[in-house]
């Protein structure tokens, strides 16, 4: 139903009382606060994640900030919504709830107690994870209670393997703190692990430990230990595996591209990841990309085009420039950023790309582009590629060109 039902649009009135205090909207979801007042849980959480401590209405201080599902208003809400149907009211769910904050601690101690029985343990993880899974409130339910420092304890035992992997599962819902990123990446053994879990027959365990591993990656300051966890080759063998598994399965390539990514950041082994086999997945996939994934994906052949290795590998792909020119201006300004300043790269180590990248009409391009809002970098790039093609252009392609001007655009 729409978010807002004004008396005007239907011909009803909408009792007070079912309206929120905050958004003065029909509640969905209608929860009770420690003062006894309800408010719509839309409007009451982002009120106090925001800090504030004080109930709306009363001004009152709140010491407990649980939140009590009002099931009576809202059955009386949705017995409204029914009765005024021809109205165009439309009845609201019944909203799922977020987890018990009582079961949630109880499941932690359970699956955290060494002394409990290795079921007792894999059942009160299997439904943490099933938890985790439902919804953003769960996680974060679930995250209040030292959950990463119980399931990391899990992960590195050497309990069970069983036991280990419903304890990854979890752990790639969460992003980790710099402490618990640090408390990976400081340990070689951890780190190798969780490399050698890049190489599992499950295709789900392969994409949890190339999720962890990026958020251990991203999370970590230590350019030492970044660089202690890329150095190794099979890491990069095993995340374009993951990066090149079918598109059934599309989580692969939103965790792989991540993971790649991240790896790349280290420049002194971004060289592991074209002798990976890196280049050829990046190109071979980069229309399968969601939006947000292929703009990660075009920042990792920007950063693979700096090194010769990567310059050479690209260049020796048949369809690299032609699928960069195609991208400027038609994904994102992120998109077309990081595709200039490939194509940028590429440009100024081969004459033939320059050549090449004429010819499917880069020009045209470019020329858009300076003109365009696109991002300032993004320009600056252009206005660098079109001052080191100017000698590639076709004579008649700068005469039929009436917008473009030389001086207005590059200073050469």
């Amino acid at each position: 139903m729409p978010g807002s039902l004004e008396p005007l649009d239907l011909g009803v009135q909408i009792p007070y009382h079912f309206r929120c205090p905050i958004s003065l909207e029909l509640m969905r979801d209608p929860v009770i606060v420690g003062t006894g007042q309800t408010y719509d849980r839309s409007s009451i959480e982002p009120w106090m994640a925001t800090g504030n401590s004080t109930c709306p209405v009363t001004r009152l201080p709140l010491t407990d900030f649980t939140l009590i599902p009002n099931h009576t208003l809202r059955r009386l809400i949705q017995e409204w919504c029914v009765a005024n149907r021809s109205y165009g009211v439309e009845r609201i769910p019944t909203p799922k709830q977020p987890a018990d904050p009582v079961t949630v601690r109880s499941l932690l101690n359970q699956a955290g107690c060494e002394s409990n029985s290795k079921h007792a343990r894999l059942t009160a993880l299997r439904r943490l994870r099933g938890l985790a899974r439902e919804s953003e409130k769960n996680r974060l339910v679930i995250s209040t209670y030292n959950a990463r420092e119980v399931l990391l304890g899990i992960l590195f035992s050497h309990n069970s393997s069983e036991l280990n992997l419903e304890s990854l599962a979890i752990l790639s819902s969460f992003p980790l703190s710099e402490s618990e990123c640090l408390l990976v990446s400081s340990d070689p053994d951890r780190i190798a692990y969780l490399t050698s879990l890049l190489s599992h027959s499950s295709i789900d365990v392969k994409v949890n430990s190339a999720s962890l591993l990026e958020n251990v990656v991203a999370g970590t300051r230590s350019p030492e230990h970044r660089a202690e966890i890329s150095k190794h080759n099979e890491i990069f063998e095993r995340i374009v595996g993951i990066l090149n598994y079918p598109l059934t399965y599309p989580r692969a390539m939103k965790v792989g591209i991540k993971a790649l990514f991240a790896l790349c950041l280290v420049k002194q082994h971004r060289h592991k990841a074209v002798e990976a086999g890196a280049v050829e997945a990046l190109i071979d996939r980069l229309a399968d990309f969601e939006k947000c994934d292929a703009e990660r994906a075009l920042a990792t052949v920007e950063l693979l085009c700096r090194i010769p290795q990567g310059c050479s590998a690209f260049a020796s792909h048949a369809l690299t420039v032609p699928l960069l020119v195609k991208i400027i201006l038609k994904v994102s300004d992120r998109a077309t950023e990081y595709a200039t300043g490939a194509l940028l790269s590429l440009c100024s180590a081969s004459e033939r790309l320059q050549n090449e990248a004429v010819t499917v009409g880069v020009l045209t391009q470019l020329l858009l582009l300076v003109q365009s809002d696109c991002t300032e970098r993004a320009k600056r790039k252009a206005q660098m590629l079109l001052k080191l093609l100017r000698d590639s252009w076709p004579e008649k392609s700068i005469r039929s060109s009436d917008d473009f001007v030389c001086s207005d655009v590059v200073p050469f």
